[in-house]
């Protein structure tokens, strides 16, 4: 189980049906949605970083990569990291867990496994779009 930033207790399993949900309007419809796709902010980062140019807007980010456009969420909390990524029409999607708190800002073997978790992140994104 991972705890989020929202105190949220949750499977990985629970988070990827989350993340399909809300990306493809099932969870506040597709008025929420649209207006959502016109909020994005360029720049928009979260903790920690995702892959690709941030984009954010009402708690989803929006991440230009190599391999497409993809909406995601990516946490932190004691002990987790976490990040949940679908595609722009919610019917793929991936969710990478790990037991262990890591960011970008971390420093030797730290960083390490913060950038391995990041290369099964973009592996996922790219798995999504095949």
């Amino acid at each position: 189980m991972g705890l989020g930033i929202g105190r949220v207790v949750s499977t990985p399993e629970d988070l990827n049906d989350f993340i399909r949900g809300y990306v493809e309007g099932e969870l506040y419809g597709d008025e929420v949605r649209e207006e959502q796709q016109d909020l994005f902010i360029p720049g928009g980062a979260s903790e920690p970083n995702g892959p690709g140019d941030n984009s954010a807007t009402m708690s989803l980010f929006r991440y230009q990569t190599e391999c497409g456009t993809v909406y995601s969420h990516s946490g932190n909390t004691f002990g987790y990291t976490q990040y949940a990524v679908a595609s722009p029409d919610g019917r793929r999607s991936a969710t990478v867990s790990i037991s262990l708190q890591r960011t970008q800002k971390d420093t030797g073997q730290k960083l390490d496994v913060y950038t391995a978790q990041k290369r099964v992140w973009d592996a996922a994104i790219c798995f999504i779009f095949e």
